[in-house]
């Protein structure tokens, strides 16, 4: 039997979700998602269809870009709610296939492989996916648009390219729309996978369509691409040979925190924030047990000035998950690249995670006692955090006027929950 896939993602999922809340209707009510509190640089999270094709607000603006017209509603931010939301979808898709079929994508798109249901409900991939999108809309209230295809990468670029179009926002390519379709795609960037550095890098082989792609010459595809360059090949041919069974597991993973601030910041309240920073990213590196053998940092300095930001690394000699090693290790690049300045954002990261072991290797520059004794105390922290919440234990210098902490944690992702 012929794999069969579908893609299944939201119509402008977070406007979606509160005129769902609020009864109103995505294709008539000017909406969007925008912290009304914030200043007009804002980004606008989403926009209800009615915008995008009456006054052709794009997928991606600020709030002083918005048309100004009698009615717009800006909804605050509810990032808790759409991840019910989101979860809520998931659960509509659990009932129809096996988790081992599901791949959930992002929080407003997931695919499913349909293979092995057709012949168990006695029906077409169409009438399947048909049925889903009857079910969110009529428990949730959200209109799910999708693309139907033999593989995930041609559902992908069938769901892009004509099922998020237009009703019944559902579309199906075959083998045969390879050419049809697929090749006459524009620009090549429309292509899920082609960013515009790659749009450059082949247009130096002549190749500026989706058809030059597929008939180019696979030598000289390695040559300038690489491996990645025959993958483009074989994607704009139509072949895909992901299973969808078969879960990515990362070799190396890595963690990360950052934050644009509200105002500018001198190096000494930035060195707050890298602590604050820092905190947050060992109380994870502790829950999933595991130790982080390298340092990232990256400043970002205000646009009035012409002062260059600057990402610096370093490994450390000993893994580790302890916060004072890991700020002092952070704060010493700092100190070597930062100059003083209006700082306006800056990220830190750990890499070369690896799971906690038997072992522990001392260092001669610190007493074993101490470094245990500190390792209870955040231990015992990490204990209440998780029972009373983030905000439960905190640094006295939390209390300051530089000090984000408290309202970063009653946020996701930056918005408030």
């Amino acid at each position: 039997m012929e794999e069969v896939y579908c893609v299944i993602d939201l119509k402008s999922f977070y406007a979606s979700c509160e005129c769902a809340d609020r009864g109103l209707d995505i294709f008539s009510t000017p909406l969007v998602v925008a912290d009304p509190e914030r200043t007009e640089n804002t980004i606008v999270m989403s926009a209800t269809p009615y915008l995008k094709e009456r006054y052709g607000v794009p997928n991606v603006c600020r709030v002083r870009e918005l048309p100004k017209i009698e009615g717009l509603i800006m909804a605050q931010p509810r990032m808790a709610y759409y991840i019910e939301m989101s979860a809520k979808v998931v659960s509509i898709f659990l009932d129809y296939v096996d988790e081992s079929d599901l791949h959930v994508y992002s929080i407003d798109e997931s695919f499913l492989r349909l293979t092995p249901y057709l012949k168990m409900y006695k029906c077409t991939a169409e009438q399947l996916v048909e049925r889903i999108q009857k079910q969110i809309k009529a428990e949730l209230g959200l209109t799910a648009t999708s693309g139907i295809s033999y593989n995930m990468f041609m559902a992908k670029i069938c769901l892009d390219n004509e099922g998020k179009k237009k009703p019944p926002y559902r579309a199906t390519w075959t083998k045969e729309d390879v050419q049809k379709k697929l090749w006459k795609i524009r620009p090549i960037t429309k292509i899920w996978g082609i960013s515009s550095g790659l749009e450059r890098r082949l247009a130096k082989l002549g190749i500026r369509s989706v058809e030059g792609l597929a008939k180019a010459s696979p030598k000289a595809l390695k040559k300038e691409l690489g491996v990645i360059g025959l993958q483009l090949k074989e994607l704009a041919n139509g072949i895909d040979e992901a299973n969808i069974s078969e879960k990515y597991v990362p070799v190396e993973t890595s963690l990360s925190q950052g934050q644009t601030l509200y105002r500018d910041y001198d190096l000494k309240g930035a060195r707050l924030i890298l602590r604050e920073l820092i905190d947050d990213l060992c109380f994870r590196l502790r829950y999933q047990q595991s130790k982080a053998g390298l340092v990232s940092v990256a400043y970002i300095y205000s646009k009035a000035c012409d002062i260059p930001g600057f990402s610096r690394q370093c490994s450390l000699d000993i893994p580790t998950d302890d916060n004072e090693t890991l700020y002092k290790a952070a704060l010493g690049l700092v100190k070597k690249f930062a100059v003083e300045g209006p700082i306006r954002g800056l990220y830190v990261g750990f890499g070369k995670i690896r799971p906690y072991d038997d072992q522990q290797q001392l260092s001669l520059f610190e007493s074993p006692d101490e470094v245990s004794e500190r390792r209870k105390l955040y231990l015992a922290m990490d204990k209440v955090m998780d029972r009373y919440g983030r905000n439960s234990v905190l640094r006295a210098s939390s209390l300051t006027k530089d000090s984000t902490t408290r309202e970063r944690h009653s946020m996701i992702g930056g918005h408030k929950a």
